[in-house]
């Protein structure tokens, strides 16, 4: 696999293994969370709670070649634990090639994808916004559980999960305000020199005010002066009838596209 797509599936596996090691006890127990490898495949379950953040399969043919058994063994579990609706997310350049093929054969569809960035060390643009970019500690992480998670879909007992990473070794947690008024939210995960963007999200109340832009610049800039040689991020594969307006923030961002990542996810 190529060296900058394998550091980027690496980084984004460590971060959502690094989200269930930040989970409270009882926030784990409400949404009947847990994470396992299976072979090649980082799984993780969230049996009570219906966001896709939480019900998906990472990782599968990347570090090595995977075999047909771990297809079938990963979609049991989520079948014993009776989530419905998962991804299986599978890299363009996991191995063998016959990875899709098994998981037609597991009972699984092709779905949208999910499109992945990658950008080295160049400066960002200036980004214009009337609202204020701070990175934030304790005080604002209920705030930022709840716009990040709300917006990714998570129900209300799963948002300490997000707002747990507040402060948390290797996260840098950023949020826009008007004035004193939380507005959106953007986090960013370093590891090993390569940096994650994430939870970019922002109150339907101050859309269209260029705050996502001046989030995602932070992050670049905090990224660069931490000495990353790599960042990455990723969304919704562009489709038409779609705005795909994080997709147009994230290219606008010195970030280049390196591979539409399938998502495999229950046939209908």
């Amino acid at each position: 696999m190529d060296e900058n797509a394998l550091a980027i599936e690496r980084i984004e596996c460590a971060a959502l293994a690094d989200i269930h090691a930040a989970a409270p006890a009882e926030t784990r127990e409400a949404i009947g969370l847990s994470l396992e490898t299976v072979g090649t495949a980082l799984v993780s379950i969230a049996a009570n709670d219906p966001s896709i953040l939480l019900n998906r399969a990472i990782g599968i043919g990347v570090e090595a070649a995977a075999v047909r058994e771990t297809v079938f063994e990963v979609v049991e579990r989520y079948r014993a634990a009776g989530v419905g609706r998962f991804f299986f997310q599978l890299h363009g350049q996991a191995e063998p090639a016959a990875l899709a093929d098994w998981m037609v054969e597991a009972g699984l569809d092709r779905g949208r994808g999910w499109m992945k960035f990658a950008r080295g060390t160049a400066p960002p643009p200036a980004a214009r916004s009337d609202l204020d970019v701070r990175e934030i500690g304790p005080e604002h992480a209920t705030d930022f559980g709840r716009i990040a998670g709300g917006a990714f879909g998570l129900t209300q007992a799963a948002q300490p999960l997000v707002a747990a990473l507040v402060g948390r070794p290797g996260w840098y947690i950023f949020m826009t305000f008007d004035g004193a008024t939380p507005a959106g939210s953007g986090a960013l995960f370093v590891k090993d020199g390569i940096g994650w963007c994430d939870w970019a999200a922002t109150d339907p109340a101050f859309r269209g005010r260029g705050g996502q832009s001046a989030t995602l610049a932070r992050r670049i800039g905090e990224a660069r002066d931490m000495g990353c040689r790599l960042i990455g991020t990723e969304t919704g594969e562009a489709v038409p009838g779609d705005p795909q307006h994080s997709y147009n923030n994230i290219l606008r961002a010195g970030f280049v596209e390196t591979e539409v990542r399938a998502n495999f996810v229950p046939a209908a």
